[in-house]
This record gives C-alpha cells, sequence and structure tokens, in this order.
C-alpha cells in the first residue's frame, strides 16, 4: 500500500471513532467562581484531560473508553507522523474541520491563526485596555464553539 493511500486510511479512522471534546472555562464573576462550558468574559480554560485511571486495589489499569480513544489517536498520529509531519493536535484540528463547510472551514482557519495574537493582547494589556481585548477573545471563543472548530 503507497503511503498516501495508508495516511488517508489511517485519518479516516480517526475521523470515524473521534468524540470531540468540549472545552471547559473558569469565569470570576463578582467574586464567585464558576466552571462552563459557556465562554465567559475574561474566562480562563481549564485542562480537563482525563486520568489515566489506576485501581489501587489490583494494580491495574482502569480506563475511561474517551481515555482509550484518546491513547488509540495519540498512537494513530504518532505513527503517520513520518508520513504527514503533523502533530497529534494538527490532525485533531483536521479531523474536526473534515465536518464543516468550506467558508466554515476558512472561518476557523483564519480564527485559528489570530488566536495567539488575541491571547497576547490579553497578557499585555494596560488595565484600560484589558476588557476590549478579553471581549475580542471571548468573541472569538464563542465563533470557535459556534463553528465547531
Amino acid at each position: 500500500m503507497r503511503p498516501t493511500l495508508l495516511a488517508i486510511a489511517a485519518l479516516w479512522c480517526l475521523v470515524a471513532c473521534h468524540v470531540q471534546a468540549q472545552q471547559v472555562y473558569r469565569c470570576d464573576i463578582h467574586g464567585k467562581t464558576s466552571y462552563s462550558h459557556e465562554p465567559c468574559l475574561g474566562a480562563q480554560a481549564i485542562d480537563t484531560t482525563p486520568t489515566q485511571g489506576l485501581n489501587r486495589s489490583t494494580g491495574k489499569v482502569q480506563r475511561h473508553p474517551d481515555v482509550q480513544r484518546e491513547i488509540t489517536h495519540r498512537q494513530l498520529a504518532e505513527a503517520i507522523r513520518p508520513i504527514t509531519g503533523e502533530s497529534q493536535q494538527a490532525l485533531a484540528v483536521d479531523r474536526r474541520s473534515m465536518r464543516l463547510s468550506a467558508s466554515d472551514q476558512l472561518h476557523c482557519e483564519w480564527l485559528d491563526l489570530r488566536w495567539p495574537s488575541l491571547e497576547a493582547q490579553v497578557a499585555q494589556a494596560r488595565a484600560d485596555q484589558k476588557g476590549q481585548a478579553e471581549l475580542a477573545l471571548y468573541q472569538a471563543r464563542l465563533q470557535l464553539r459556534d463553528l465547531r472548530c
């Protein structure tokens, strides 16, 4: 089998068994902290990666199906990396974007390119400009969520 066909078959396998993880945000509003899948103004993205799970009584590893699926995706991404040259994160973005229309794919690519500068603007903003920078990041998060990028 040619390397390109192998890469396409592996990517198809990744697409077939992909479950999209939701981003979780920590919101501090009026001194109260809440967590939500909906972004808020000034939200911090939280890492919700599941643990690998070890049963203390038996010593055996017990993995949730989502964890096992993620491990499989990681292993497949590493196996085809010499062929595709793409990281696991890039392949995950490709899996999600394959289901989108062409215009939504372009919009997602534009948001992906814009994302680092938006985060840098929030981090470097002066006190009087911080609200405006956080609003731009918030709107980008909403667009990413709505497009399912």
